[in-house]
């Protein structure tokens, strides 16, 4: 289960819209309790495909981001990007590189009027959807 603040969320919806027509994507960090991965913190990336259908995460803004975490004492609970004009559901693209199960992988979609989060674990290019609440 991920838990994030509803700030967060609205950071994350902002972001996506400020950056259309393309992709955004970013990490996510924080802290595990038992099941529970709880957002602390989220770095919003550049996408350097500029591209509507796919993302790239910028190499030095992912190190920066890392050196920050550890900084607070927080960990990597996963990544987010969004669907422009796509469910929120990963495609082909993102199963195959997800590479690992640990995490948690995001996705907002923004086909709707109305954005819809959700998260979902992949391993060996299945996926599942995760609970997320938002507090």
């Amino acid at each position: 289960m991920i838990v994030l603040q509803k700030k967060q969320m609205e950071d994350i919806v902002k972001f996506a819209k400020d950056n259309l027509p393309n992709e955004v994507c970013g990490l996510i960090s924080g802290i595990k309790n038992g099941q529970k991965s709880i957002v602390e913190k989220i770095y919003f990336l550049t996408n350097m495909d500029h591209s509507s259908e796919h993302f790239s995460m910028n190499i030095k803004e992912q190190f920066d981001a890392i050196r920050d975490m550890r900084q607070f004492g927080y960990i990597l609970l996963g990544n987010f990007h969004s669907h422009p004009s796509s469910p929120a559901r990963p495609s082909d693209e993102d199963k195959r590189l997800a590479f690992d199960a640990a995490l948690s992988y995001l996705i907002l979609s923004l086909a709707d009027k109305k954005p819809i989060l959700k998260s979902f674990k992949i391993e060996n290019k299945i996926s599942s959807e995760e609970l997320i609440t938002i507090l």
